[in-house]
């Protein structure tokens, strides 16, 4: 099995908070991440496919048809953009990585499944910081 990757970078704003919290809590439970004049991140997203390579092309997924599905359907909605207020699929969830690449990979894995018969989307990595990251492999 051949893992096939591609990694993305956006920049985004963002603000971890809770309505049926008090402020103190959320000041609490969340920090700084609960800034009222948010903060940002420069973000690093890792799409993994997996299968066999085709016996023709030796790919699992073009590499470019997968950059432009990641670009057009995630990078050019959350790149620069507020994901509480500007990111129509974060409407009412809490902006937190893991609510975020649970939402990436509802958008991702019926395009992955578009683009190549030999593969299939094995996970996506988002990295908020260098240190903190996140990984979903799907339900």
């Amino acid at each position: 099995m051949i893992h096939v990757c591609r990694k993305e970078h956006f920049n985004a704003a963002h603000k971890l908070w809770n309505p049926k919290w008090s402020e103190e809590k959320n000041l609490e439970v969340f920090g700084p991440c609960a800034n009222a004049n948010w903060h940002g991140h420069n973000f690093e997203l890792i799409v993994t496919v997996k299968g066999i390579p085709d016996s023709e092309t030796g790919f699992v997924v073009d590499l470019k048809q997968l950059s432009n599905v990641i670009r057009e359907l995630v990078i050019e909605k959350v790149d620069h953009k507020n994901l509480n207020l500007d990111v129509d699929f974060m409407e009412g969830k809490m902006a937190s990585c893991e609510i975020l690449i649970m939402e990436f990979w509802k958008i991702l894995k019926p395009a992955v499944d578009e683009i190549t018969p030999h593969g299939s989307l094995y996970k996506l990595t988002l990295y908020e910081t260098p240190r903190n990251f996140v990984e979903y492999f799907g339900k």
